[in-house]
C-alpha cells in the first residue's frame, strides 16, 4: 500500500510508461460555474501532483496529452490561456531538477509562438542530464499528424536516394515519430467518461492497455493513478500471442 493506502501492484508488474490522456476541464468548471479557464489552471495542478505521483511510484515514463492539434478549433482566448498556462508551468524548471524529472516535448512546435518554441527547448536542455522519470508532453500533436511527419521524413531520404521503399519497415516509421527511441505506453489512462483515443499516440498504442475512468480530469488523484496501475496489473498481455 501507498501512504494514503491506496493498493499498488508488485513493482514487476508496473507499466514503464503511462499515457494519459488530460480531459474533462471544461466541464469540471462548468458544472462549478467557472470559467473554462479555472478547469485548465485545476487540471495543471493535477497534472504536477500526478507527475509526482508517478515519481514516487516508479512509473520511468509518462506522456501526456495537453494540447491536440484539434484544440485549436477552440475559441482563441481559450487557447492562449492554455498556452499561458504552460509558460508559467516551464518557467519554474528548477522544480525538474530537484525531482530529477526530464522534460521532453512531442508534437509540431512551428505553430506555436516563437518565445514558447524557445522556453521549450531550454526546459529540455537543462533536464536533458536527469535520469528520474521522463515526462513527454504533448504539445500540437495528433497521432495522424505524427504518421504524416514520419512518412514525410522517410519520403524526404527515398527521394535522396538514401533509401529504397522497399526498405521500410515498423521500425523505421517508429524510428522517424516524435516518439523515436522511446517504448511504446503500456497503459494509457482516460479519465472524463469518454471511451477513445482522440488522436493520440496513434501507431505507438497499438497494444496498449486502456483504462477508462468516470471522473474528471481536475478531480483525478492518486488513488484514481493506483487503481489503474491495478486494472493494468490483472491484465493479461500476450500482445497477438496465446
Amino acid at each position: 500500500m501507498n501512504q494514503e493506502g491506496s493498493l499498488l501492484p508488485p513493482k514487476e508488474f508496473l507499466p514503464r510508461h503511462i499515457g494519459i490522456i488530460m480531459d474533462g476541464n471544461g466541464r469540471w468548471a462548468k458544472q462549478r460555474g467557472l470559467a473554462r479557464s479555472a478547469g485548465h489552471r485545476r487540471g495543471a495542478e493535477v497534472f504536477e501532483q500526478i507527475i509526482h505521483d508517478c515519481t514516487d511510484i516508479g512509473i520511468p515514463m509518462v506522456t501526456a496529452y495537453a494540447f491536440s492539434t484539434e484544440n485549436w478549433k477552440r475559441p482563441a482566448d481559450e487557447v492562449q490561456g492554455i498556452m499561458n498556462l504552460l509558460r508559467s508551468y516551464l518557467k519554474r524548471v528548477s522544480r525538474f531538477q530537484k525531482e530529477n524529472i526530464r522534460l521532453r516535448f512531442l508534437g509540431d512546435r512551428t505553430a506555436l509562438d516563437d518565445d514558447l518554441q524557445r522556453t521549450m527547448a531550454d526546459a529540455e536542455a537543462k533536464s536533458a542530464a536527469n535520469t528520474g522519470t521522463r515526462v513527454n508532453l504533448a504539445i500540437n500533436y495528433g497521432g495522424r499528424d505524427d504518421l504524416v511527419h514520419a512518412v514525410r521524413a522517410l519520403a524526404e531520404l527515398a527521394a535522396q536516394g538514401k533509401l529504397e521503399p522497399g526498405q521500410i519497415d515498423e521500425q523505421m516509421v517508429s524510428d522517424h515519430l516524435y516518439t523515436a527511441g522511446m517504448p511504446d505506453p503500456d497503459l494509457i489512462i482516460r479519465p472524463s467518461g469518454e471511451e477513445r483515443l482522440s488522436n493520440f499516440l496513434t501507431w505507438q498504442s497499438a497494444y496498449s492497455e486502456l483504462v477508462f475512468m468516470d471522473v474528471l480530469w481536475p478531480d483525478f488523484n492518486r488513488e484514481h493513478l493506483c487503481r489503474a496501475l491495478m486494472e493494468y496489473a490483472r491484465r493479461d498481455r500476450r500482445f497477438g500471442g496465446v
